[in-house]
């Protein structure tokens, strides 16, 4: 059972799947966002005493997030979140360079699509690197895109829908060799593996907090030393890469998420033991009629967040299940889980196509629009243990059994 996370907090549900949406507050997140509420309210830009203990709070979450990133403190820039982030590197980016064109997978968040659309505008060209029936990036398409006139490339290194880890280090090698500025979405793989922005070919990563059990309205921008960018918000803050007064229990938030997430790594030689939750689900689900894996096998490390499983649902005679309608029927039950990415509305933002609710990442993996809209993301954290997913199945068969019944003929 998920633990208490305050005096006002309330549990997440006892089989909160959602992880990739969001996540619950750990304990320790409470109260290190509590003390600063309490000890470090003032503006850290005033040069008194209230606001020198901000300024304190705000400058020691900026080190520790940086020690255990293995990035320097003046790397990192906060923001109010992954689509902030993301599109301060895109669109901060393209303010220092000459128009030229941008390439992206065919599988982003809508965050960077977004951005995109505002390039088009503003005199560049997009183009999308195509990925194969797993979500992986299509290496062999690659080598075209990256002559010129390319400047700008943008990866999300972790698919929030389907689970795909891409091959960052082959890709930030091959773009560090022909000088183009490379910039990764590591929403979904902050605080779930090692990271050493040291070692990293990358020259912009995003990150949030809010995925791993730290709070909503704050995340941050890595931007390697010495590079130009203009900010979205303009101000004297952040040395002038991002205007306005810095949320410090915020930022002491993220930090006491991240040390957490790191603590658990290293306790289990850098892997994230919540894969160890995930894998047990697996293997109760696999082999059931009308279930199909979406994205790499979760047995492969390397090209699968350790916390996600994805599935496509059919009912008698093939037909895929409508995920959505699968998400209410397992919520009824008991379980919370998601379908697509929770960053599109209701199956007609930009992470789904506005006629048909499908997935515009299935469908560039090759799944048919039908296919595309029956999508299920169970995604797991530390609050939950092996024990606590026995009844996950059973709720799964009725919901299948459920939704199948309702369709026509």
């Amino acid at each position: 059972m998920a633990p208490a996370l305050g005096p006002d907090l309330p549990a997440p549900p006892p089989l909160y799947l959602d992880a990739c949406a969001t996540t619950p507050l750990a304990p320790e997140v409470w109260e290190a966002m509590e003390r600063a509420w309490r000890e470090s309210w003032g503006n850290p830009s005033s040069l008194h005493g209230q606001g020198l203990a901000a300024a304190e709070a705000l400058e020691r979450g900026r080190w520790g997030v940086a020690e255990d990133l293995g990035a320097a403190p003046e790397e990192v820039v906060w923001c109010s979140g992954g689509t902030e982030a993301i599109q301060t590197a895109l669109l901060g980016s393209a303010a220092t360079l000459p128009p030229g064109r941008l390439v992206i997978s065919a599988v982003e968040h809508p965050a960077t699509e977004a951005a995109a659309a505002v390039l088009v505008q503003r005199g560049w060209t997009v183009a999308r690197l195509p990925v194969d029936r797993q979500g992986l990036l299509r290496l062999d398409a690659l080598e075209p895109l990256l002559a010129p006139p390319t400047r700008l490339v943008s990866v999300i290194w972790g698919q929030s829908e389907v689970g795909s880890l891409q091959p960052l280090a082959t890709l930030g090698d091959l773009c560090r060799e022909r000088g183009l500025r490379l910039h990764v979405d590591a929403v979904q793989v902050l605080g779930h593996q090692p990271i050493d922005w040291s070692a990293l070919p990358v020259d912009l990563l995003s990150g949030a907090a809010h995925k791993l059990q730290g709070p909503r309205g704050i995340g941050l921008l890595l931007v390697r030393r010495g590079l130009a960018l203009e900010p979205l918000i303009g101000g004297a803050q952040e040395a002038g890469r991002r205007g306005g007064t810095e949320p410090v229990p915020l930022i002491a938030g993220f930090s006491a998420a991240l040390r957490l997430c790191q603590q658990r790594l290293r306790a289990h030689g850098g892997r994230d033991p919540v894969a160890r939750v995930r894998d047990a689900l697996w293997r109760d689900l696999r082999g059931r009629p009308g279930l199909e894996l979406l994205g790499p096998d979760p047995e492969d490390h390397q090209r699968r967040l350790p916390h996600h499983l994805s599935l496509l649902a059919r009912g008698r005679g093939g037909r895929p299940l409508p995920g959505r309608a699968l998400v209410r029927a397992l919520a009824r039950r008991g379980v919370a889980c998601g379908s697509g990415s929770a960053c599109s509305a209701l199956g007609s933002g930009a992470g789904a196509t506005a006629t048909t609710g499908a997935s515009r990442v299935l469908l560039a993996m090759g799944f048919s629009p039908e296919e595309a809209s029956a999508g299920l993301r169970l995604s797991v954290g530390p609050w939950l243990r092996e024990e606590d997913l026995a009844g996950v199945p059973a709720a799964l068969a009725e919901a299948i059994a459920e939704v199948d019944a309702a369709l026509p003929r």
